[in-house]
C-alpha cells in the first residue's frame, strides 16, 4: 500500500481529540517524530499556534504552500488562495462532519420524522427487490 498523505509543512489536518476537536489546522513545523507545530489560522478556525501530538490529528488531502515557521499572516493568505474551507467541505470527511452536526442538533420530532422516512424508504426498496426476483 502506497501512502499519499504525509506529515509535512503546509498539510491541513483535522484535530480529532481535545477541546479543539473537529477544527481544521495547518502543520507549520515538525518538532519531532511524534509532535508538530500547528496553527489555525486563529482568525479563520479558532486554533492558536501550539504543539500537538500527531496521534491527535487526522491528515487531509489539502496542502497549502507555506514556508516553515510561516507567520499567521502568510498562512491566512495561503488559505484564501487555496480555498481550504470550501475544499474541506467538499471532501467526504467534511460532508460527514456536516451530517453529524445536523443530526446532533435535531430535536425529538425531527428524529421521529427521520426514522419514519427511513422505514418508508426501506419498505419501498424491499417491495421493489421482491418484484424483481419474481
Amino acid at each position: 500500500m502506497v501512502f499519499t498523505q504525509f506529515v509535512e509543512v503546509g498539510r491541513v489536518a483535522l484535530i480529532t481529540y481535545g477541546p479543539l476537536k473537529d477544527k481544521l489546522c495547518t502543520i507549520v513545523c515538525i518538532v519531532d517524530g511524534n509532535r508538530v507545530l500547528i496553527d489555525g489560522p486563529r482568525g479563520v478556525t479558532g486554533v492558536a499556534r501550539q504543539v500537538i501530538n500527531v496521534k491527535r490529528i487526522s491528515l487531509t488531502d489539502i496542502v497549502v504552500e507555506i514556508a516553515q515557521h510561516a507567520p499567521e499572516k502568510d498562512l491566512k493568505e495561503a488559505w484564501k488562495t487555496a480555498n481550504v474551507l470550501e475544499e474541506f467541505k467538499k471532501s467526504s470527511h467534511g460532508r460527514k462532519l456536516t451530517k453529524q452536526s445536523i443530526v446532533a442538533n435535531m430535536n425529538d420530532f425531527d428524529r421521529f420524522k427521520l426514522a419514519s422516512a427511513k422505514k418508508i424508504r426501506a419498505t419501498a426498496i424491499r417491495k421493489k427487490v421482491a418484484s424483481l426476483r419474481k
